[in-house]
């Protein structure tokens, strides 16, 4: 058996197959001289050190690759206990030799095995007590340069950075390993905790798996032999993960895949039964083709699933998309608008209580897919044109009805709370693994703050790039530590990168924001360069750590739960549980309502829409605000007049009002009206100074008003049409009210005509209502 070459035929600098050159007979039948010496030796085989000089020379081409080996290994101190355990070694190779009846280089994987031990037990019962278990390990690196069928998975049961040092030596073992663990550290993995010897570990299995210690000979195919491997033992390779990152980094293989996004997307692919093969191939065939982005895809292919087992159950003659008619159309439409949640769908766990009726966003979400999928269709000339989609598959009014603006705004004094908890943040109140917290602090708080600061969304935030928070005063570009201007002063830009809805722009935000972004950049270790897959751009991302954003659900599953327990306020208030886009309404409804209010258009501009109409479902009226509107805009008071009523107590008390004395004097401004009735009076407006008018000026009103019996009132009097008009609208309406009451007769008879007297406009003031005693001095 011919020893196994380094892979790629590549060799180290600094090292060298032990067996290459070296002439061997690789006979494996033993010569009759051979045998009669093992034979004879016995158990002095075992002792190999004990062997006179003839039985050597016999031995020779046994002996002769095993010295070579030995001279071969890299061992701290090859005097004292280390050689002794080399006699160890080459002697049981030497026994199972004599018992094979052949060489040792004609053994099997099986045989190898059994000569290593799967454990530590099984290999001391094969030898005696005195045997050092030092020899063990010392058997598998003598198998693995003389090129054994070794199993591979013997390298998971022994210390694997000692065995490559071993056989590769600790030199380059020691460099390839820095070269990895130096990037690594450079990227922000904290690597020396004491114990953590995973990546190292990995590093030198992987070695072995190579047989060769360069990383230059490594690639994707090796690390996932290696992840299997390592899987089948029941260990977690999540260090592998960095391992082959940092490979791909140093340009030896490509880059390891999302496999979760792929598992993902392979289970989503699965879930097609009960549904026409014709149907799902061509629903296939239209995901990929589509440029709608891929997460719209998905959910539109999972509503283009449920039509297709609709039609299973429903319609079963109809199994591809050229057979749908108008009436397919009004069915499917119908069907929808009943459809309860687990109609029609794979799997058993969804949201909502199962047999409910669907929410009517859902419903829309189903019939927009369906119009989305046949009008691509048509457009692509795959199916004839029979009829318009988006007729046929419109939404109905009663379900467009439930449709609309409602954001999900955080309470004013939750948010508050929330906002206290971000500003005081420590390290102590976010989760910590045995290795410590996931994040850096600084990094955790600029996370933080730029959720309860910017209004953006999470996939913004993290797709936020280094140096996106500049500074201004006055207009001009400043630096954020000038000592000559404050830090309240100077105007904090962000730079909010390309979006869901528009291109990138720059917004300004609370200076703690840029603050806590200043200081994260200040500590943040240089990462590589990694891909904006919207912009399809390799750019530097300011939350960035170990060479990968921030997770997408960072916010959502640590930020969140942190500041609501440090807030002592629940995780669920009544519009459902708080996750990191709630944020977004909260902030666009509270600037909004403020004291000093955007407008709808500069809250547009703020959270870089391209329509007012999107930003309606995001800022939201608080009851409050619309309560001060309601109230400044005088509703009742635009319809009612209080006015100013003195009572004359001595006449109703002694009955001289019963005779037709003047007891009510109604304050008209510019004098006194004595008729009792003057709420039906048409001229109270325009007065037309019949027999019950006073004028102030005169010795009458005088004396009236210093009376001391008058008890003063207030009275409200409803206006008509004609006198709301001639309040709101000004001098023409006013005009146009005395042109009509010309000629309409007063309480006292005579018209306004025949008295021949001017009318006095009254504008009936609004007599401000005081609580507590109303009666006046």
């Amino acid at each position: 058996m011919t020893p196994l070459p380094p892979a790629a035929g590549k060799t180290a600098p600094g090292w060298a197959w032990p067996l290459d050159g070296l002439p061997w007979d690789r006979d494996p039948q033993l010569s009759a001289k051979e045998r009669a010496v093992l034979e004879q030796a016995g158990l002095r085989l075992f002792h190999s050190s004990r062997l006179s000089r003839t039985e050597r020379g016999a031995l020779a081409r046994l002996l002769g690759p095993l010295e070579q080996v030995r001279s071969g290994l890299w061992i701290p101190d090859k005097a004292g206990h280390h050689r002794w355990v080399d006699y160890q070694v080459v002697g049981m190779l030497l026994v199972r030799t004599a018992e094979a009846g052949s060489a040792w280089w004609s053994w099997d994987q099986s045989a190898w095995t059994r000569v290593i031990g799967l454990d530590v037990q099984e290999w001391s019962r094969q030898w005696p007590a005195q045997a050092s278990q030092a020899c063990r390990p010392r058997l598998l690196a003598y198998a693995y340069l003389l090129g054994a069928p070794v199993d591979e998975a013997l390298f998971l049961c022994f210390e694997r950075l000692r065995l490559a040092r071993t056989v590769f030596g600790p030199e380059i073992v020691d460099r390839e390993v820095d070269t990895v663990y130096g990037l690594l550290r450079g990227w922000g993995y904290r690597l020396e905790t004491a114990g953590n010897n995973a990546v190292r570990t990995l590093i030198a299995h992987a070695m072995l798996l190579n047989r060769s210690p360069l990383l230059a000979d490594m690639g994707a195919a090796l690390l996932e032999r290696q992840r299997q491997a390592v899987r089948s033992t029941g260990r977690a390779s999540g260090d592998l993960h960095s391992f082959h990152r940092a490979l791909a980094a140093l340009g030896w293989c490509e880059p390891p895949v999302a496999r979760n996004e792929t598992l993902l997307s392979e289970l989503r692919a699965q879930r097609w039964t009960d549904v026409p093969t014709p149907w799902a191939e061509i629903v296939s065939r239209w995901f990929d083709t589509s440029t709608l982005s891929r997460n719209v895809r998905l959910a539109y292919r999972q509503d283009l699933a449920r039509m297709g087992r609709w039609l299973t159950a429903e319609h079963p003659q109809i199994t591809e998309p050229a057979q749908w008619t108008r009436t397919t159309c009004a069915a499917w439409v119908a069907a929808v608008d009943r459809m309860r949640i687990g109609d029609y769908v794979e799997r058993t766990a969804t949201r909502g209580v199962f047999g409910d009726p669907m929410s009517p966003s859902t419903k829309d979400s189903a019939l927009t897919a369906g119009r989305a999928f046949f009008r691509d269709l048509q457009e692509w000339e795959w199916i004839p044109r029979r009829f318009n989609p988006g007729r046929a598959l419109e939404t109905p009014r009663t379900i467009r009805a439930l449709l609309g603006p409602n954001p999900r705004v955080i309470a004013d004094d939750v948010w508050a709370k929330l906002m206290w908890a971000g500003i005081n943040l420590t390290s102590e109140d976010l989760p910590t693994t045995s290795s410590g917290p996931r994040y850096p602090f600084e990094l955790s708080r600029a996370v933080t703050l730029t959720w309860l600061f910017s209004g953006q969304r999470s996939d913004e935030i993290r797709r936020l790039r280094t140096g996106c928070v500049r500074w201004q005063y006055d207009g001009a570009p400043v630096s954020p530590d000038a000592a000559d201007i404050l830090a309240r002063d100077a105007v904090c830009l962000l730079d909010v990168p390309t979006h869901k809805t528009g291109t990138s722009f720059t917004k300004p935000v609370d200076p703690l924001l840029g603050q806590a972004i200043e200081v994260w950049q200040s500590v943040r270790p240089e990462q590589p360069l990694m891909l904006d897959a919207k912009t399809g751009e390799r750019v530097e991302f300011l939350f960035a750590h170990r060479a990968k954003r921030a997770s997408k659900d960072y916010i959502n599953r640590t930020i969140i739960p942190a500041l609501c327990a440090k807030a002592g306020v629940p995780a669920n208030d009544v519009r459902g549980k708080i996750i990191s886009h709630r944020a977004r309404s909260t902030i666009a409804s509270q600037l909004y309502n403020a004291k000093e209010p955007m407008t709808l258009f500069e809250l547009q501009a703020w959270l870089g829409h391209q329509s007012p109409s999107s930003t309606q479902f995001y800022a939201k009226i608080s009851p409050k605000t619309l309560a001060t509107a309601y109230s400044e805009a005088g509703y009742f008071a635009r319809n009612v007049r209080t006015i100013e009523v003195l009572v004359d107590r001595d006449a109703v008390a002694s009955g001289r009002a019963a005779t037709g004395e003047p007891w009510q004097y109604y304050d008209l401004g510019h004098g006194w009206c004595t008729y009792s009735f003057f709420e039906q009076c048409q001229h109270r407006m325009a007065c037309a100074r019949c027999d019950f008018y006073t004028p102030k000026g005169s010795s009458k009103a005088q004396l009236l008003e210093a009376r001391e019996n008058l008890q003063r009132m207030l009275a409200s009097i409803p206006l008509t049409e004609d006198e709301r008009a001639a309040v709101d609208d000004g001098h023409d309406a006013i005009d146009a009210l005395l042109d009509r009451l010309t000629d309409t007769p007063t309480p006292a008879g005579p018209t306004p005509r025949e008295l021949g007297l001017p009318a006095t406009v009254t504008m009936l003031p609004i007599v401000e209502v005081r609580q507590g005693n109303g009666n006046q001095p």
